[in-house]
């Protein structure tokens, strides 16, 4: 289809997160160690205690809850940090203080966050118990070398027990690795994809490592440490050969870094990437709530004792809590779902008064880079690895 500007409406903008759904994020910020290429708000503490913060949770879902009511709420990710350090008992709290404020929807997805160190079979029963029906894990690396070097305090042996143990307990089960490390080359990256997805995965998440400030790994980088990492043309390869492995063993791409059979994709996720609503409880944790107001972004204090003492003393643990434009709300949904591979409903994005740029959109499709088929449109195969680019040209 050519580029076209007859689309001018949508359904009303107040009503557009329901396309998206509703969802529940909970941050659990403590971690047994710091991860150095880690820039997520996570904290090192000897102690926590567990029953005050479940108390905490359960008074910032009920304040939502009121300005939310009603919902069917999709899905929960219990993310982090490492929440498979928390307490069967503050998980089961919290899934049910969920489950008083809004109905769940019948195939609601409760995901938790795991990682290899934190294991043991009758904690993950006791999650199961509680509700949760989903685990991510934080595998990084099938190779103990690259798991020294990432920080990470598992052995490969100890990964792979660890995701045996969580498929006993769990239908689904997916895992994080990290691509484009030190020394790695495309021969050796191939093989360990292929190893992972041996290991009955319903769904993978691969990330190419980034070198982010304010992280161990960013300060080591600036004085020109972190020898061996790949340059973009071999990071690039390393990218096409995942697409081309996954999709071989019937787990294509359904997100620019995520892989999933058919039905296995995280709901979750695709509530961001759709532009539904989402709840955020938890020191850091960024939210999105549609109001008759409008849709505002709200964002949690980001150290845990000040995020714990406004909800104690407040009863609120936001700091920050914007009024989005339309504008804002456009550029986003453009931003979020063009990294799908369904691609974004065009109506949607003009409903927000946002035009397509047709000359623009015009080349691109010549290029093969994006396509236009009725009201949706995507990028390519060949677009994806060149999203940037893509959504500068489009934004204009």
């Amino acid at each position: 289809m050519t580029a076209t500007a007859a689309i001018t409406t949508t359904a009303p903008v107040a009503e557009d997160w329901r396309a998206g759904g509703f969802a529940l994020y909970v941050h659990w910020p403590f971690c047994a160690s710091k991860c150095p290429y880690c820039d997520f708000n996570s904290h090192v503490s000897a102690t926590v205690d567990q029953s005050r913060w479940l108390e905490a949770y359960r008074v910032e879902l009920a304040r939502i809850g009121r300005e939310v009511p009603g919902r069917v709420l999709n899905s929960i990710f219990f993310g982090g940090g490492t929440p498979s350090l928390m307490a069967p008992e503050t998980v089961a709290g919290v899934i049910e203080a969920a489950r008083v404020v809004w109905p769940f929807a019948n195939n609601i997805e409760i995901t938790l966050e795991a990682n290899p160190t934190s294991v043991e079979m009758g904690r993950f029963r006791a999650y199961a118990d509680a509700g949760v029906n989903r685990v991510s894990m934080g595998m990084q690396a099938l190779n103990d070398e690259d798991l020294r070097r990432l920080g990470r305090m598992h052995s490969v042996a100890e990964g792979r027990a660890a995701f045996d143990i969580a498929r006993e307990c769990f239908t689904r089960v997916s895992f994080d690795l990290i691509y484009a490390r030190q020394d790695q080359d495309r021969a050796h990256w191939r093989r360990e994809l292929s190893e992972a997805l041996s290991m009955a995965v319903d769904h993978l998440s691969a990330y190419q490592l980034t070198i982010e400030p304010g992280t161990a790994f960013g300060a080591r980088h600036a004085k020109g440490g972190l020898k061996g990492l790949p340059d973009d043309d071999l990071s690039a390869d390393m990218y096409q050969d995942t697409q081309e492995i996954c999709a071989e063993a019937g787990m294509p791409t359904y997100e620019i870094s995520n892989h999933a059979r058919p039905g296995a994709e995280s709901l979750h996720n695709l509530v961001y990437w759709r532009q539904g609503d989402w709840a955020a409880v938890g020191p850091g944790a960024h939210g999105r709530l549609t109001l008759p107001s409008g849709r505002w972004a709200t964002e949690a204090h980001r150290a845990p004792g000040a995020w714990l003492d406004a909800v104690e003393r407040l009863g609120n643990g936001d700091s920050v809590r914007d009024l989005l434009s339309l504008s804002d709300r456009a550029v986003e949904y453009l931003l979020m779902s063009l990294r799908l591979t369904e691609g974004m409903e065009i109506s949607r994005y003009v409903g927000h008064g946002a035009t397509l740029p047709q000359g623009q959109l015009k080349d691109l499709i010549g290029l093969g880079l994006v396509t236009v088929q009725g009201d949706r449109l995507a990028a390519t195969e060949a677009g994806r690895p060149v999203l940037n680019g893509i959504l500068r040209e489009l934004a204009e």
